[in-house]
Parts: structure tokens; sequence; C-alpha cells
């Protein structure tokens, strides 16, 4: 895929999520570091962020979630499963479920799926699969996906027919998924959702090889470089503190994507990135 064809001339501000209603593109994550309140994830939804993924921890998103009360239909809450075995996997999730104070959850993804044997673990007769099977015929989750960060891996389990949505690594950095995830997931009809959309922190600094002049992106820029594809369905966004948020929240005042300009500015910016903040693939 051309990596400069990818900008979109509008952002669709919500996509119709499996068999969920519509969602927000712009996803709020907690990390175990994050500073965000219970206060602050309820700012986020009332100005309508309504896609929550959840650490797994006991923190402000956790709280919020058990508050809702009668807006929980309305807000998409996903966690991560890191059992395999079916007897774990349920208890994980009800110890989820119990520590959200909800009856179900809308999203479980498999966390970090990064071997082949992990998932012909998860998915084999009797394995962790069948258990969130039963669970979401018992009401207690709606969809069922993967993260992982292996591309090729995360293309053969899309193709399984097993999955509901993707959540894969894509960011002005990492386009690999241009080439190749995204020409498969798209006929599919399989979601993708984005994670590390700023390469952790990386993309929002300097490189040796930046030009004269040369000012990095904001933070919403490059969850605007992310939102311009239309292969993604929600760019997750995982701030540390409010005065972050607010600022990731100024996309939702301006759903608009980067000028064509800034767009190469990214690509750009993301290759010198790449070229000297790791070696992640």
């Amino acid at each position: 895929m051309n990596e400069l064809t990818t900008c979109s001339h509008l952002l669709q501000p919500t996509t119709q999520l499996g068999s969920l209603g519509p969602v927000c593109r712009l996803g709020l994550a907690t990390r175990s570091e994050s500073a965000l309140t219970a206060a602050d994830v309820r700012h986020a939804i009332d100005r309508g962020i309504n896609y929550l993924n959840w650490c797994g921890h006991p923190d402000g998103m956790s709280q919020a979630v058990a508050e809702l009360g009668v807006r929980r239909e309305s807000v998409a809450v996903a966690v991560q499963l890191e059992s395999a075995s079916p007897d774990e996997a349920t208890r994980e999730l009800d110890r989820l479920l119990l520590e959200l104070g909800t009856d179900y959850v809308d999203v479980v993804t498999y966390y970090y799926v990064e071997h082949e044997q992990e998932w012909a673990t998860i998915i084999e007769p009797g394995g962790a699969h069948e258990a969130m099977l039963r669970a979401r015929a018992a009401g207690k989750l709606r969809l069922i996906g993967v993260t992982s960060h292996q591309r090729p891996l995360a293309v053969r389990m899309a193709q399984s027919g097993m999955l509901d949505l993707l959540m894969i690594r894509y960011n002005a950095a990492h386009r690999g998924a241009e080439r190749d995830i995204f020409p498969i997931t798209d006929p599919l009809g399989v979601p993708v959702v984005a994670y590390t959309c700023l390469r952790w922190g990386a993309l929002l600094g300097s490189t040796p090889d930046d030009p004269p002049g040369f000012v990095p992106p904001s933070a919403p820029n490059c969850y605007r470089f992310v939102l311009s594809c239309p292969s993604v369905a929600i760019a997750i966004m995982s701030p540390n503190d409010r005065r972050e948020l607010d600022q990731d929240l100024t996309i939702i005042d301006r759903w608009e994507p980067p000028s064509p300009t800034e767009y190469a500015a990214l690509v750009a910016h993301g290759d010198r990135v790449h070229r000297h903040a790791g070696s992640f693939p």
C-alpha cells in the first residue's frame, strides 16, 4: 500500500464495532502507571469517548465503569485476558467483571499473543476460546479479539474466522500494517483497534536526523495520523493525566485529518523515529 494514499479527506468520528452501537473512534486506555482518576474518565465520557480499554488493575477507569449506572449501555468496555486454559480464563473473566462492577464486558481480547503455539493453545478443543464462547452465550461478553505485535500471526488469526476484532500496533513509525494487515482485514470486515499510537512517546520527541527548525508533532496530530487511515476502526489514547487527556480530546473538537503536507511530515518523522528509537519491526 502506498503510505501517502492513506490520508482521508474527512475523519469519521464514530464506527460500528461488530454488534455494538456507534463507538467513538478515539478510545481511552489506562496503564498501571496512569494517574487518571475516575473523574478524569467521566470527563472523557462526557466529551463523547465511549470505548474504554481497561488495564486490569484497580484504577480510575475501573472505578468510573463501576459507577456508570444507566450510562453503562452506551459505553463499550474492553479488557485483556491473559489466561489460556478454560478454567483459568473463566476465573479471570469473572474477576474482571467483579472488579468493574458490571455483569458483562463488551470486548475481551486475548492479551499479547506473540507465538503460534500460544494461539494454538487458546483455540484447541477445550481451550480458553471455547470458555469465552460459553461466556458470550451466557451474556458475559459481546466481542472476542486478540492483541498482538506479530503481523503475520495477526493475519492468520484474523483469517481464522474466530475473532470479532484485531488489536495491533500502528503509528507513524510503525506502518507495516498498511502492507501486511489492512489488505487482509479490510475485505474480511475485521475491525482493527490501534494501540501504541505515539510509539511510547518517541514520536513526540526529536531525532538526530531532524531537519533544521523541525518541531515534533503533538499527540493529537499523531492520533489524527492513525485515525486518517480508514482501515483503523479505533485509535487508543493513553494519557498520563488530565492535562494530557484534555490535549488529546481536542481531536473531538476538530475531526480533521492531517493535511497532505502534515501527513508527509509525519511519515518522514516516523521513519526517523523508526531508525533511532529502537528495534521494533
